[in-house]
């Protein structure tokens, strides 16, 4: 789901970059206010982890490409603006040390996964909660989080003229819908895992 440079024109990456920036912005001061000395090595732990999952990729059409994602897993865990944060540095490192992803592009691809994939997810898992069970949600959240992402991804390419709007959705919908049974697969898995060793972790207060 990196977007490479040369991808997207002057005004779509321009736009990103200023919504994805405000928004850490507001993350980074809620976190100041609210981080706890519990949830610091979270942070490590999760960004290291998904860090690695993200590490692994699949080519998908334009020069894109799918993988695990990890925001719904992060934001469960410790809270959105977390989420946010962590996957907006896991980004930033993979674009700048090695080359996943343009640099032109990271504004893109922070709202894609960062803010969708994080955010978007987590509240869809939290609503979703009111009715499912938390493993039935996690699950559902994670799916429709990652094809909201490339959902995004396509529209982008789309906008910028790289790609013809109904080839781009196709190719990116229809890889990412197995990709998301994948994440939700492996974020019930951890979740179920935590839950198990450190139940306190899910009873963190989310930010």
């Amino acid at each position: 789901m990196h977007i490479p440079d040369g991808f997207l024109d002057v005004k779509t990456f321009s736009v990103l970059y200023s919504v994805s920036a405000v928004t850490i912005g507001v993350a980074i001061k809620k976190l100041n206010k609210n981080l706890s000395e519990k949830q610091i090595p979270m942070l490590g732990v999760l960004a290291a982890f998904v860090f690695a999952a993200q590490m692994l990729n699949f080519p998908v059409a334009g020069g894109t490409s799918g993988h695990f994602m990890g925001g719904v897993l992060i934001s469960i865990l410790l809270g959105p603006m977390s989420g946010l944060l962590i996957m907006s540095t896991v980004l930033i490192v993979q674009c700048f040390i090695f080359q996943d992803g343009g640099l032109t592009s990271l504004g893109a691809n922070v709202f894609n996964m960062g803010i969708i994939g994080s955010i978007a997810g987590y509240y869809i898992y939290k609503g979703l909660k009111k009715i499912f069970s938390r493993t039935i949600s996690t699950f559902i959240a994670c799916w429709i989080s990652i094809i909201m992402a490339s959902s995004f991804c396509a529209a982008e390419l789309a906008i910028s003229g790289i790609v013809p709007l109904k080839l781009v959705f196709l190719a990116m919908v229809s890889v990412h819908a197995l990709i998301g049974v994948g994440e939700g697969l492996i974020t019930v898995t951890v979740l179920s895992f935590v839950s198990k060793v450190r139940p306190d972790l899910l009873e963190l207060e989310k930010i």
